[in-house]
Parts: C-alpha cells; structure tokens; sequence
C-alpha cells in the first residue's frame, strides 16, 4: 500500500469489540454502568468534603484518585457509547490523537496515586508518630502536583510520536478507543524509534511508582511483623487494607492485559481483556474504599440519611 502522509488523515475508525449487531445492545448497556463509576466516584468526593473529620492526607489523595477515575473513563466512553447509539465508527484524526493523550496522562496518573497513597500508608504506619509532620499539607499538594506534570510529559511525549508517522490507507483500529500501540501499528512509516521510546518511557514512568508500591509495602509488613499487640495488626491492616486492594485490582487486572496481549494474536480478544483493565478498576474503587472504610461508610450513612430526611 501506498503511504499517505500523516496531514492527509483525516480519520479512523474504531472497530469496538464486536461486529455482530446483535451485541451492540448489550455492550452499550454494560458500558452505560460508566455513570456507576461518576457517581461512586462523585459520593466520595462529595463524602470526603463534606466531613471535617476526613480532612486527613489519605483523603485527599483518594478524592484524586475518585476524580481522575472520573476523567479517565470520560477519556474513552461517551465516545464509545455514541459510536454504538449512531453506528457510526469514525474518529476524527485530532480527536484519536487527543484521545490517545488524555488516555496515557490519566492512566499514568492512576498508577502515580496509587504509589503515592502506598507512600501515605507506609508513613501512617511505620512513622504514626510524626504522620501530621511528614505528610503536611505542602508535601501533599506536591506530590500530586509532580505526579501531574509527569503524566502530562509522558502523554504528550506520545503523542507527539504519532504526529512524525505517516498513515496507510488502512486506518481501521482494532478497539473501542484510540490505543496508542494500535495506532503506531498502522503507521507505514519507520516506527522503530517509536517503539524502543515506548519501551523505555514505559519502564521509567511505569517502574517508578510500581517500585514505590513495593517499597512502601515491604516496609509496611515489615513494621506490622514487629508490632507486639494484635491491636496494632489489626488496625495496620484496616488503614492499608483498601488502598491494598485498589493497587492489586489496578496492576492484577494489567497484569492480565500484558499476558493476553502476549499469548494471543486477535487484537478483538486484547481489547475485550484491555476494558478489565482502563474501566474495571476505576468502577470497583468506590466500592471497595465504602466497604473496607468505617470512616467513609459513616459518612455516606449520613449523607444518604440527610437525603432521606430532606425528601
């Protein structure tokens, strides 16, 4: 095929999971629990806010991860649920690459959070003492501050590498968004420089905050082990114990990606095993957190308490 240069693009078109119209009603269905994912979201920033006693480090990390649960599916759905509703699979040539860039930022962002709540945990723990000192206000805003303009960098990094390919005539992408190894596949030109970029950027910004969360809870095992009282266990536990969860949904759901990218050659199936892992993490967080939390299920008790009382 003959390339075309990369201004000539005008769109793509993105395949979903299916071609048989027949589960097009269902997928759309299934993807509409999306606003299960707004408004669990929505009720613990809502519920973090609203109580002083949640006014804490922890806190405010979690209503950041809430919030960039919250763009990260805004990134991919609507879009996805209007292509199924119009039956129409086209993307506009600057709408997959700024999706390809909103998608990287809030998806590295995620794995940042989550290093840097394992971070908070590990200091609540094994330095409870000075909690209030280390975790001040400025470290908190500044930790969540660099975490953003690294996710930034990494995705406009990308996208950039998508601005030097030119494009064959075939522009048909194999998922229901814009996927940035998806789209370098169809470059026609030379993307061997893209590729080892992927790799390394990939092992710095994806090893960086995984490192973090193993750090964090070696050091937190090891500083329960030491603890005398099976009080202490227990509470060490109950302040780690959904932060725990959400990071071994996050990378074991990744994890399950990786591999079925590596032991299948259908694009469909990857995309199929890819929405465990860009939506079903972000739609369990509100549950695990009200769940595991007392804190937070008190909050929430109250809330819908006042709602009732109100109606």
């Amino acid at each position: 095929m003959e390339p075309t240069n990369q201004t000539t693009v005008s769109e793509f078109l993105l395949l979903g999971l299916t071609d048989d119209p027949t589960l097009q009603p269902l997928i759309f269905s299934l993807f509409l629990s999306y606003l299960v994912t707004i408004l669990g979201n929505l009720l613990i920033i809502l519920a973090v806010n609203s109580d002083p006693h949640l006014h804490n480090p922890m806190y405010f990390f979690l209503c950041s991860l809430s919030f960039n649960d919250i763009c990260l599916g805004t990134c991919i759905i609507p879009k996805m649920l209007l292509s199924i509703q119009n039956q129409d699979q086209r993307i506009t040539y600057a709408g997959c690459l700024t999706q390809v860039c909103f998608v990287i930022v809030f998806a590295l962002l995620e794995k940042f959070f989550l290093g840097v709540m394992s971070y908070d945990c590990s200091v609540a723990i094994c330095h409870t003492l000075r909690y209030r000192v280390i975790m001040n206000p400025c470290l908190c805003v500044l930790l969540i501050m660099i975490s953003l303009l690294i996710s930034i960098f990494h995705g406009l990094l990308h996208s950039l590498m998508v601005l030097r390919l030119s494009f064959c005539v075939d522009l048909e992408i194999p998922h229901f968004f814009c996927d940035f190894a998806q789209v370098v596949n169809l470059a026609c030109s030379d993307s061997l420089v893209e590729n080892i970029l992927i790799y390394v950027s990939s092992c710095i910004f994806v090893g960086i905050p995984l490192s973090g969360i193993i750090f964090s809870y070696i050091h937190i095992m090891s500083s329960v082990l030491r603890m005398p009282s099976s009080e202490g266990n227990h509470k060490a536990f109950s302040t780690c114990g959904s932060p725990l969860s959400v990071v071994s949904l996050f990378y074991g759901t990744g994890f399950g990606v990786y591999i079925s990218f590596a032991v299948t050659e259908s694009p469909r199936k990857s995309a199929v095993a890819s929405v465990m892992y860009t939506l079903v993490p972000q739609m369990l967080n509100p549950f695990i957190y009200s769940l595991r939390n007392r804190d937070m299920k008190e909050v929430l008790r109250k809330l819908t308490g006042m709602r009732t009382s109100l109606l």
